[in-house]
């Protein structure tokens, strides 16, 4: 390998993903240069699926998995990224993508740009919607970010895409956290930072970003679309959804063995992830040394001890968060709030066919303090209610929820009009352990 040039080692974890080929062929093609790629592939398939048309390519290292032996995307990753031979760049995405044209070159220039010595693009990608034919494929044009949106009842982040703010549209963002579905980063980061096979799911982008900020890693949002995903896989198949007690085997495979199973994998995760998160010591996969897990807290406008997180934050701006005083965690109240509206406010098609509700309470500013997407199991219920119509909910917030927005998306008719409207005095209140019996 040149030293003078740039070669890209690309990660992809393929979960019994038919949309692996068209994501590698997409991916060779917009490429500028292809003959510098090399790719690193999981390819976890039944044995009725056909060979990858990659395997005599000498640019491709794969690893044949059979599904059922797999331990979920994170050993994949963890696997994959034995197979790197010192690529000058590291780029970990999905396998169900779509580049944009030069998306090689410009990832490089960008993160030149940065100027950082260890920059690290990442981004929840755009989305796409895939089609027989790649003519007519749905590309949306919109930077993405990965938001903080609140803490599971276990402390673990929650994370949600947001539009980069108009502000930073004209130069990489400074980012929160990484997205494990696009990142991008100097060669170093597969020795300095490598993935932990033991994490599952939920958590595994904080538990990446917290190592890679203290390990010395700057990461950045790219201001442009070089990355889109495809998020409507709702049929696709899932490690969780095969890897259960219950789930039957293929006739031609046999079952998942006991030590796939997603719920313990899932546990044993979650237990690692809250070790990190208190900054306790992980043998091979912990902290590093550059920077602290506290000043990481700082940076982002968290407090992973107490599970609160900055209005700052909540509104998704630009880190590193401005100075707060040491106790600002002591500001953040819990709030129930009560949204009143009628039957007759919703756009018609609200309630008959809804994919999701989107819920957001603004403080008095503006600022964003809490969102929400209400699903069909929570919507339901208001069909068998009458005029008047109330949802009630609970969050964190440093400031006094003042107004809210509730957006239905429906399954037949997309997003329908919004509706909008100001809290009255007695439908917001601090959470007490009586408040949730009175509003």
């Amino acid at each position: 390998m040149n030293a003078e040039t740039p070669f890209i080692f690309l990660s992809i974890a393929s979960y019994r993903d038919p949309q692996l080929v068209p994501t590698i062929e997409d991916c060779l093609r917009k490429a500028s240069h292809p003959e510098r790629l090399r790719f690193g592939i999981c390819w976890q398939h039944t044995p009725e699926d056909r060979p990858l048309p990659f395997l005599h390519d000498p640019r491709f290292r794969i690893l044949d998995v059979d599904s059922r032996q797999s331990r979920g995307a994170c050993w994949a990753r963890a696997e994959i990224m034995k197979l790197w031979q010192q690529e000058q760049w590291y780029l970990q995405i999905d396998s169900h993508c779509r580049f944009a044209p030069g998306w090689d070159e410009r990832m490089i220039q960008m993160a030149a740009a940065t100027g950082s010595p260890r920059p690290i693009l990442t981004a929840y990608p755009a989305p796409f919607k895939p089609t027989h034919g790649a003519e007519s494929e749905t590309l949306a044009d919109c930077a993405l970010q990965v938001a903080f949106h609140a803490f599971t009842h276990d402390g673990i982040p929650e994370l949600w895409p947001r539009p980069l703010p108009p502000a930073v549209q004209a130069r990489p963002m400074r980012a929160r956290f990484l997205a494990a579905g696009f990142l991008f980063a100097p060669g170093s980061f597969v020795r300095e930072v490598p993935y932990d096979p033991e994490l599952y799911f939920m958590g595994e982008e904080t538990a990446m970003t917290v190592r890679a900020f203290t390990h010395g890693y700057d990461l950045f949002h790219p201001h442009e679309t070089l990355l889109w995903h495809d998020y409507g896989r709702h049929d696709a198949p899932r490690h969780w959804g095969d890897h259960t007690a219950d789930a039957p085997a293929p006739s031609t495979s046999p079952a998942a063995s006991p030590s796939t199973l997603w719920s313990s994998l899932d546990q044993t995760s979650r237990r690692k992830i809250h070790r990190l998160l208190r900054g306790e010591a992980i043998e091979d996969f912990g902290l590093g040394t550059a920077r602290t897990l506290e000043g990481y807290e700082h940076y982002a406008g968290l407090s992973f001890r107490e599970r609160k997180a900055q209005t700052y934050t909540l509104s998704a701006l630009e880190p590193p968060n401005p100075s707060a005083q040491s106790g600002w965690t002591d500001a953040v109240h819990d709030w129930i709030v009560k949204i009143v509206f009628t039957r007759a406010q919703l756009p018609a098609g609200a309630l008959a066919d809804p994919l999701h509700w989107f819920l957001g309470i603004r403080d008095a500013q503006g600022a964003d303090v809490y969102q929400h997407r209400m699903l069909p199991a929570e919507i339901e219920p208001l069909q068998q209610k009458g005029e008047q119509l109330a949802v009630v909910c609970e969050f964190a917030s440093e400031t006094t929820p003042a107004s809210w927005l509730l957006w239905p998306l429906s399954r037949s008719s997309g997003w329908l009009p919004a509706l909008e409207g100001r809290f009255a005095p007695g439908d917001v209140a601090l959470l007490q352990p009586e408040n949730s019996e009175t509003l």
